[in-house]
């Protein structure tokens, strides 16, 4: 069985553990997968730099855990949330890891960039001037910018997808009155602008080569944070949806 990496995205963490108590961004999904047969590799990069930044960390995470499980040749599959698949696709294609890396699945990934980033950018960075407190109190928030509209129009103009890999994406979708109240302002943001969404990126924007569909889930949700409570026809366990993805990824003919 080949590897799976699971790499988050923005604000994310690994694997946190204190004595007992095991705290996971891919909340059973990690151990949904180990049950399966594959050997895993969780990822911890800066929360919130560019994703330069983050490319690099992550590609460095991959070799130094693939030597650490005695597998340095092995090709990996990897799926990632969020700002992490544009970690991902930088990785492959500008870090020389197109041939290290079998699959990429991108889970409601911003590749498109994000209203709601423009939005926030425009007025809580600029406007607010909350950009200028962040940068004087030396803290490295450069996702905010590659996540705008205009910054992922040039990432993809100029980041483009290797042929030495399958490229696959899930998108999600939520509408407004089952999302989280604290998110109900960026589903609005980004309905106006671009239609369905997950509260933080739309289908359209997440939709990249070989689309494996829309999963009934707000942003959290499809890492099994579930912040809101669903009493008619609750979508549930998240896991499920990942590994059906890993089925359909076997079945366009990535060996795994």
């Amino acid at each position: 069985m080949i590897p799976v990496v699971l790499h988050h995205g923005l604000m994310g963490f690994g694997d946190v553990q204190a004595g007992p108590i095991k705290l996971s961004y891919f909340r059973r999904i990690d151990r949904g997968i180990l049950q399966r047969g594959h050997p895993l590799i969780v990822t911890r990069v800066h929360p919130t730099a560019g994703v330069a930044t983050r490319a690099r960390q992550l590609k460095e995470t991959i070799l130094r855990q693939l030597d650490i499980l005695g597998r340095p040749l092995d090709r990996v599959l990897v799926i990632a949330h969020s700002l992490g698949g544009l970690d991902a696709r930088y990785m492959i294609s500008k870090l020389g890891m197109d041939e290290r890396v079998c699959a990429l699945l991108t889970v409601t990934t911003p590749h498109r960039g994000s209203p709601y980033a423009d939005w926030c950018l425009r007025h809580l960075g600029q406007r607010l001037r909350g950009l200028r407190l962040m940068h004087a109190l030396g803290l490295d928030v450069q996702a905010l910018g590659d996540l705008t509209t205009e910054s992922c129009r040039r990432f993809n103009a100029d980041v483009l997808d290797s042929p030495n890999l399958r490229y696959f994406s899930v998108s999600a979708s939520r509408p407004r009155h089952r999302v989280p109240p604290f998110a109900a302002h960026s589903h609005k943001v980004i309905f106006d602008a671009e239609g369905d969404n997950d509260s933080l990126v739309s289908v359209r924007s997440s939709t990249w080569a070989h689309h494996l569909g829309v999963w009934p889930a707000d942003h959290w949700h499809t890492i099994n944070h579930r912040p809101v409570i669903e009493v008619k026809n609750p979508t549930g366990d998240i896991t499920p949806y990942y590994l059906q993805a890993l089925d359909r990824i076997a079945e366009a003919g990535v060996e795994m």
